[in-house]
């Protein structure tokens, strides 16, 4: 193994996260003047984005196909290649139709990057879990920086150049990684693109019970992440009483602690093990989740609940150990297209997350909320606690 050569793709692979992150990042702050300018609501907006999502999830599992079809860099660079066209084309959109219908292709060609990377990296590394950790702090990463100068250019420049930013960032990324990262040969060349659509062999294959085991733990985890995604700034501003800008910059801590410690989880679920790291993330999870409901129903201060914006952070790098689960137990032919099946199956299931804690908020308030955040990473500390003691062997 060319370590020299590991290393600089697994930095490419990165790069090229962090890239369709940022298109995607981009939009939110500039909502506002979205929809002022096509005279819509937030909710027709809203609406475009979550198909953006949702076109990035269904197309987990065909990126998987398509790797193994014609080699991870091809899809890799039609994946960042399609982030910076339909920013492009986003950016020029000249009704809401268009807008929406722009979003979602942003979102369908930037899904086909992240399962592809991974199948990708597992072949470069033997401490895979190292470098998923770094490869997924790829997208905290642009969480960090693509919301606050995509409002800045929207400010200075208006909605349609702080949309360039992804072009921006992407087309660089597209050229280092076609001029550095070498082909990547087929897997399954020769094999009929239907029946590598082929659902059914697949699927069981999948529903072995310990890959039905992790993909519970990964759901939780998703549910988790795109509750606090859509809703930790609201519930420091509203349930803790802070200034905008205040949650906002505690809204960036969590981003930094969420990337700075996912490398740090994957390096020690190589060392300690899968299930002992996710231990780890998932208690950082409820003690995290039911500081900050306890700090906002006492009034007990910015240090604590910047303490326990702190371990919310840590518990959303359980991405790193529950994917290098994954790939410890799917077999090579499985990696490309399994991967990609159940983290589609995941991120879907997991995207409820951000209706359902809006939903709870609505009826009962922000603490109830995220008292809930907490009892679900309580679910998977309890799964993950369970399958040890009773030796179930998931």
């Amino acid at each position: 193994m060319n370590r020299r050569y590991a290393h600089t793709a697994l930095a490419l692979c990165t790069l090229a996260f962090t890239a369709t992150m940022v298109a995607r990042l981009a939009i939110s702050p500039l909502v506002p003047e979205i929809t002022a300018t096509f005279e819509v609501s937030n909710a027709t907006v809203g609406l475009a984005l979550s198909g953006m999502w949702l076109a990035y999830a269904l197309s987990q599992f065909p990126s998987g196909i398509l790797g193994d079809r014609y080699g991870e860099r091809t899809v890799i660079l039609v994946a960042v290649g399609s982030t910076a066209i339909a920013s492009v084309f986003i950016a020029v959109s000249p009704s809401i139709l268009g807008f929406a219908a722009f979003t979602v292709l942003l979102g369908a060609g930037a899904g086909l990057h992240y399962s592809v990377a991974t199948t990708f990296l597992t072949r470069q590394f033997d401490d895979i879990g190292r470098a998923i950790g770094v490869h997924v702090a790829g997208g905290p990463l642009a969480g960090l920086a693509a919301p606050p100068v995509a409002a800045l250019i929207g400010a200075r420049y208006g909605w349609r150049a702080g949309i360039l930013l992804g072009t921006a960032v992407a087309v660089p990324v597209f050229a280092l990684f076609a001029r550095y990262v070498r082909p990547t040969a087929p897997v399954r060349s020769d094999q009929s693109m239907r029946e590598r659509l082929a659902l059914g062999p697949l699927a069981a294959s999948l529903s072995r019970p310990p890959i039905l085991y992790t993909t519970a733990l990964a759901t939780l985890g998703a549910f988790t992440w795109q509750a606090t995604a859509s809703f930790l700034p609201t519930f420091l501003e509203i349930g803790h009483g802070l200034p905008g800008t205040l949650s906002a910059l505690l809204f960036s801590l969590h981003f930094v602690v969420h990337g700075g410690t996912q490398p740090v989880t994957g390096s020690l679920s190589d060392r300690l093990g899968r299930d002992e790291t996710v231990v780890v993330t998932m208690t950082a999870g409820v003690v995290g989740y039911g500081s900050l409901v306890v700090v906002a129903s006492r009034g007990l201060g910015l240090a604590s609940t910047a303490g326990a914006v702190l371990l919310v952070g840590v518990a959303m790098s359980w991405g790193a150990p529950v994917q290098s689960r994954f790939m410890d137990l799917l077999s090579d032919a499985e990696r490309g297209a399994g991967f990609g099946l159940v983290r589609t199956v995941y991120m879907v299931f997991g995207a409820s997350g951000s209706v359902v804690v809006g939903a709870v908020s609505d009826v009962t308030g922000w603490e109830v909320a995220f008292g809930l955040l907490a009892g679900v990473m309580g679910l998977g500390l309890t799964l993950v606690v369970a399958n040890r003691a009773l030796g179930l062997g998931y």
